[in-house]
Order: C-alpha cells, then sequence, then structure tokens
C-alpha cells in the first residue's frame, strides 16, 4: 500500500477515563474475565459490559470460550484483545542506524528493517526515517488499514507533547522539531519519545512491570538511562526530564561527558566511555569496544579498571533511584547488559552500600534488550498514545 493511500485508523471510542483502563487492563492482562476486570479496577460487572461491548461490536475486543473456571450456572467467557485490529510503527534512531518495527496491540512484531544512516544530521535521519515507514507499510498489505500510528524514539531531552527534540548529545540535535517535520511527509499520527521513557512504557505494558504499582528500567549502552513507573503512569517531569541518572554527577570530576559536564555517571559507564578509557591507558587508539571486552575477560588491568568504574557508577545511581521513590522492580536493560558479568560484582557492592534500608529489597532483574526491542518500545508508545479519551455527546 503507498505511503499516500494510507489514512488515519479510526480509534477505540472511550468516553471517560475508566474506560480506557478499562480496555488497558484487556491488552496488559487479557485472556481476562469482566469479573476480574471488576476487581482490577473497582468498577461494577455492569459498568464493565457497557464499557466493552462497543469495543467488541468495532472489533477490538474478542469474547473466548470458558476459561479454566467457571462459576455454576454461569460459564466465565474471557474478553482479548483482537492483535491486529491496530498495528503501530516503531522507530529508534541511533547515531548510525535505524531500527523499525511494526506491532501489534497483541505485542507482536509483524515486520522489521533496519537501515545504516550515512549521516545523522536531523533532515538525512526524517529521509531514512520516512523511507523505512514505507518500507514496513508496503510488508503489511491490506494489514496497513489497521495502522494507528508511528512512534519514533530518540535519546535526550524530547518534549513528547510537541515532537520536538530540545537536546540529543548523542545525536548532536538541538530544538530540531521531529514531530512536525515527520508529519509533513507520513500521513499518520506521530509520536516522538525519549528511548528509554518509550522502553519504560512497553516494560509497563507487556514486561516486568505489567503487574507492578512502581518500578524503574536502567538502561546500559551508548547511554546511560531510567524509566521511572509510579502512580499508575510513566514519569515525564514538569519540563519533560525525568529518570536521567546517566547525567548524575556520581563519577570523577576528570570524566567529561558528550553532554558537555564532567563527572556524570555516563562519562565513565557508557559503551563509549569505557572504550575510550582503555585506548587511552594502553594507547591503541582503534581499539573497538570487541576489543575492550575480550581484554577485559583475558584480566587486561586497564579494561578491568574500566569496567569495575563503570560498575560502581552504576550501582551507585541505581541506588539513588532506588532511594528516592522505593520501587517494587528495577529492571537492568540495554545492549550494555551482555558484558554485565565485568562489572556486576562492583555494581552490587556499590549498590547494597548506599541503598538506604528496605529499599534494597527490591527485586532486581536483569535483561538485554536488543534495538528490535528499542523500536518496539517506541511502538508501544505509538499505540499507548492511541489509547486515548474521545470527546462523548452532550447529555451521554
Amino acid at each position: 500500500m503507498p505511503l499516500d493511500d494510507v489514512g488515519t485508523r479510526r480509534r477505540p471510542e472511550l468516553g471517560t477515563p475508566r474506560s480506557a483502563e478499562i480496555f488497558t487492563r484487556i491488552i496488559t492482562h487479557g485472556p481476562v474475565s469482566r469479573l476480574d476486570i471488576g476487581r482490577l479496577t473497582g468498577l461494577s460487572q455492569a459498568k464493565v459490559t457497557k464499557t466493552v461491548n462497543p469495543l467488541i461490536e468495532s472489533g477490538y475486543v474478542t469474547v473466548g470460550e470458558h476459561a479454566e473456571h467457571s462459576f455454576p450456572g454461569r460459564p466465565v467467557r474471557p474478553l482479548s484483545v483482537v492483535p491486529r485490529s491496530m498495528i503501530a510503527i516503531g522507530v529508534k534512531v541511533n547515531a548510525d542506524e535505524i531500527f523499525a518495527v511494526t506491532v501489534s496491540l497483541g505485542n507482536e512484531v509483524l515486520g522489521s528493517t533496519r537501515r545504516r544512516l550515512k549521516s545523522h544530521d536531523p533532515e538525512s535521519t526524517v529521509a531514512a526515517i520516512v523511507t523505512s515507514v514505507t518500507s514496513l507499510i508496503a510488508q503489511l498489505g491490506d494489514a496497513a488499514a489497521n495502522l494507528t500510528g508511528v512512534g519514533v524514539s530518540v535519546s535526550g531531552d524530547i518534549d513528547s507533547t510537541t515532537g520536538l527534540v530540545r537536546d540529543s548529545p548523542l545525536l548532536g540535535w538541538s530544538h530540531f522539531p521531529l514531530g512536525s517535520r515527520l508529519a509533513e511527509e507520513v500521513p499518520l499520527p506521530i509520536t516522538v519519545e525519549n528511548d528509554v521513557r518509550a522502553l519504560a512504557k512497553s516494560e509497563q505494558w507487556f514486561g516486568a512491570g505489567r503487574d507492578a504499582e512502581s518500578f524503574a528500567i536502567i538502561t546500559i549502552g551508548a547511554g546511560i538511562g531510567c524509566g521511572i513507573y509510579v502512580n499508575d503512569d510513566v514519569v515525564v517531569g514538569a519540563h519533560g526530564v525525568a529518570g536521567e541518572i546517566g547525567h548524575l554527577p556520581l563519577a570523577s570530576s576528570d570524566a567529561l561527558c558528550v553532554c558537555g559536564r564532567r563527572g556524570c555517571v555516563e562519562a565513565v559507564a557508557s559503551s563509549r566511555a569505557i572504550r575510550d578509557a582503555v585506548s587511552l591507558e594502553r594507547g591503541e587508539p582503534d581499539l573497538t569496544l570487541t576489543d575492550v571486552i575480550r581484554l577485559a575477560h583475558e584480566g587486561d588491568p586497564a579494561a578491568v579498571d574500566a569496567f569495575e568504574r563503570a560498575g560502581t557508577a552504576i550501582g551507585a545511581a541505581v541506588a539513588a533511584t532506588v532511594n528516592l521513590f522505593g520501587p517494587e522492580v528495577v529492571v537492568i536493560a540495554g545492549e550494555g547488559v551482555m558484558d554485565y558479568d565485568l562489572y556486576e560484582r562492583r555494581f552490587r557492592e556499590e549498590f547494597l552500600a548506599h541503598a538506604f534500608g528496605a529499599a534494597a529489597n527490591c527485586r532486581l532483574v536483569v535483561r538485554r534488550h536488543t534495538f528490535t526491542d528499542w523500536a518496539r518500545g517506541a511502538g508501544v508508545a505509538a499505540l499507548r498514545e492511541s489509547i486515548t479519551v474521545s470527546p462523548q455527546p452532550a447529555g451521554d
């Protein structure tokens, strides 16, 4: 289906925040009975039924057969979403490449594409995103009629309300209106989100945060990020900045960060910082991160020391995070987790040394995320934007 032929998919009619909550519960916990939805939301079965019936009629929700349990004379018929009734495209922008996926309301990845960037200047990146979106729409075929939006995730200070990239040190962008530029090229709603917040939104719907009242996801890789979920939402912050633990001043003041400041956690714990430190110490400027990881496993003092400095800084940053809001779960994720064994000991020592009291009892989950997962997070962010309250006719 050509890009010009794609129109905005109708969205579910949700008249109240409670209606949106019911639909979200079906998305995240389905198959689920009306009775269980009532227990989760505090609503009567009659209210649940009134909300769900239009969703069934519109093809967003389906009623299953008998569940494993039923009441005498009243078999339980669980509710589930129709996974491909809503589809979003998710795009993760990195400095050297773009990952993009199509993701359904059932968290299925239906297609993917990966595109190298010759340049990551804003206009070249917009062109590459449009090419990736066009390719994924073509892969969908007739299912493209169910597209509900495009989510794009970028590292840095992002105003998700306006789609403005205020500051992305990794990309070198400042005050670029990514959302409005893409809207000129793509005839679908555009959601621009900080990459870690998008990942947190995906984790809250479909991952370790699904049943948690609060959690944090710490990402380790090209940058050090943190997404926070508390009080039923992912924290954005009054000015659009929250969870930037990579820029806590917990490292040596000698360490220069890509943000231009000194002493940031990211200045010693990002993949680039670790590689650069070992290259400088050994006098070998052409070392790759793969070389540095190999050297660390072989016991090279410079490489071992670099990873231990990273573990110390990350452990202190995570301790500061749990001390501030006491999450149930902390997910340690990102591409840097593949090297977790190299800094785990120092990380845990530092975390336990600084986590205050019962805050240290939070559950730590270590899980590597691929760039496909990052792109899926952007897609889930777009799907969540589609689950919004619809205006109701007067007198309803």
